[in-house]
């Protein structure tokens, strides 16, 4: 975590109303200069001042298109570290991308450190050459989620791998299972024989991808710990060599709260209830669930869910909170599915203190918080974004349905066919 020097004393005593009309008076000073993005999981108060809202990769895009049509100066992400890096990424060199909070980290991306991911990188190539893998053309490629760091991104994409989001991680593992960059041709199944696939840094999300690709949880993929002493990640080399997915063993402080008996006792609350979460969620919630979305992809089923429908979501306890208050004008009605703390503890680090923090600065000339990559990680970056882009184009957020049915509820009925 970076650390965020403390705010004036003057922005922390400042009234609810103060703050509120202070925001508004310095945001309107900027006007076509200045961007705000907020992110579903932020607070309401941060919100209402977002000229875009979205997930993380959505926002950077619309915020790219705005610059380019607006020209604005400042992009002020109210979101995570990750997030602006993003947007760096995405946005001209002119343009400033400010984090209001520099403490604002990831803790899911914060668990794929560069330098381990290199030692896993090379341990795991030291493995296969014992097998004969490399000898027959087989080739690991790097998958990431875009919850990681733009260094992990970057590797990803020197690496011949791609980055993915939970909407496409399915066809982006397809795309690399049939050779990626260098296609295999031939028969698909001895294609996918000769590749692996090393996902970072979200287990649960591989997991529940592959398994509805129709791999095995246990013999066809295995997790690999960078803090394992022991070296090879806490695997032997014979789950190396038979794994098809090496996940890295990371997850989201928010979706892991999630557990299978939550579903049960929502279903015990509202009999006719559907259970939508997110992939992020563990492999056996994911199987208990009626459906399973990315963040956008959850936003859009609950918008379009008829009036008297009964859901119950997993996913950040702001966005559910704002999902259910503007649901129940429609008659439909919407509850987290855990009653445990599911909060994003580093995104409402960003407050409304910060915000007119950043504002005031920026509007006496100064930038602080700027979130800068570096040109050569960028560089990278950009290749393994695009990647994805050319699979996906601008497809994100599409919800999938069990292939068994979205009422289907027991517990033993496997896991969905068409989750991405």
């Amino acid at each position: 975590m970076i650390w965020q020097p403390p705010l004036p004393q003057r922005l922390t005593q400042m009234s609810d109303d103060d703050l509120v009309a202070a925001i508004t008076v310095r945001k309107a000073s900027l006007r076509r200069d200045l961007i705000i993005l907020g992110h579903h999981y932020q607070h309401d108060d941060v919100i209402r001042f977002a000229d875009l809202t979205g997930d993380s990769f959505k926002l950077s895009q619309l915020a790219a298109e705005r610059v380019q049509q607006a020209g604005a100066r400042y992009v002020i992400f109210c979101g995570v570290h990750f997030m602006a890096e993003s947007a760096d990424i995405l946005t001209p060199p002119q343009t400033a991308v400010i984090l209001p909070d520099l403490s604002a980290g990831c803790s899911m991306a914060d668990m794929a450190d560069h330098d381990d991911t290199l030692d896993a990188w090379q341990q795991i190539h030291d493995t296969l050459a014992v097998t004969g893998f490399p000898r027959r053309g087989g080739r690991v490629i790097p998958i990431c989620y875009m919850n990681s760091s733009a260094a992990i991104k970057a590797f990803c994409g020197e690496h011949g791998g791609a980055v993915c989001t939970s909407s496409n991680c399915r066809t982006v593992f397809q795309w690399a299972l049939a050779g990626g960059t260098e296609p295999i041709g031939g028969d698909p199944e001895q294609a996918a024989g000769m590749i692996k696939i090393l996902f970072i840094p979200d287990q649960h999300l591989g997991r529940n991808t592959a398994a509805a690709m129709g791999y095995d949880v246990t013999t066809q993929m295995c997790v690999w710990d960078p803090k394992d002493a022991d070296g090879l990640g806490g695997c032997d080399e014979s789950q190396i060599e038979d794994a098809t997915f090496i996940l890295w063993k990371g997850h989201c402080s928010v979706h892991k709260l999630f557990r299978p008996e939550h579903v049960d006792q929502a279903r015990a609350q509202w009999p006719d209830v559907r259970v939508i979460v997110h992939p992020e969620c563990c492999h056996e919630v994911v199987q208990k669930a009626d459906l399973t979305g990315s963040t956008e992809g959850i936003l859009k089923t609950i918008e379009q869910a008829g009036p008297g429908t009964r859901w119950a979501v997993g996913t950040e306890v702001n966005m559910v909170n704002r999902l259910a208050n503007q649901a129940e004008r429609r008659g439909v009605h919407v509850r987290i599915l855990s009653e445990c703390q599911c909060l994003c503890t580093t995104m409402i680090r960003i407050n409304t203190p910060h915000l007119l923090w950043t504002l005031e600065e920026l509007a006496e000339g100064r930038v602080v918080n700027r979130i800068t990559v570096d040109p050569q990680v960028k560089k990278w970056s950009l290749v393994a974004l695009n990647r994805m882009l050319e699979l996906v184009g601008e497809s994100e957020g599409q919800t999938k349905r069990r292939s068994d049915g979205a009422t289907k509820r027991r517990s033993d009925e496997g896991v969905a066919q068409n989750l991405s």
